[in-house]
């Protein structure tokens, strides 16, 4: 399935443009807005942008940003055959992500603002708490020349 792998590599040379991870960080925000503002189009957008941001920017050369690293470490995770919502670290922080994102939903559904930012703020601190943790790893394999998926934090 050369043809298959060949787009599976361009979509995710296109998504490492660091441009692709950070325009993400505002998906949560726009949707939590949407939903507490009663905003179809807003929310509309802010999906639709999900679903073709990997492929709106160009591949970048190098591996310098930070954000162009963090999604090379998801590659390499989630190619290995790691879960992204187990009970193991890291994926235990995407697991409890799942609620406190759900009750910052509920709470822009309920149009209250402290708790629904709260609440974003948090769920967006685990995502960030958990891509660190897949780069580190991710570094510490290819420091080693090492493609594995047992580097211990």
């Amino acid at each position: 399935m050369p043809r298959i792998d060949s787009l599976r590599d361009a979509f995710w040379k296109r998504h490492s443009n660091p441009k692709s991870g950070w325009s993400r960080v505002l998906v949560l925000p726009a949707l939590l807005a949407a939903v507490y503002h009663r905003n179809g189009r807003l929310a509309a957008v802010a999906v639709v942008f999900t679903v073709i941001n990997p492929v709106l920017f160009s591949p970048v050369e190098d591996d310098d940003a930070w954000m162009t690293r963090v999604v090379l470490a998801e590659r390499w995770w989630t190619e290995r055959g790691n879960g992204t919502l187990t009970l193991s670290y890291p994926g235990f922080l995407n697991l409890l992500n799942v609620p406190i994102t759900a009750y910052a939903f509920l709470a822009a559904s309920r149009e209250e603002p402290a708790r629904t930012a709260l609440a974003g703020a948090v769920s967006m601190g685990l995502k960030f708490w958990y891509v660190g943790a897949l780069v580190r790893r991710y570094e510490a394999a290819t420091e080693r020349g090492v493609d594995d998926r047992t580097t211990d934090e």
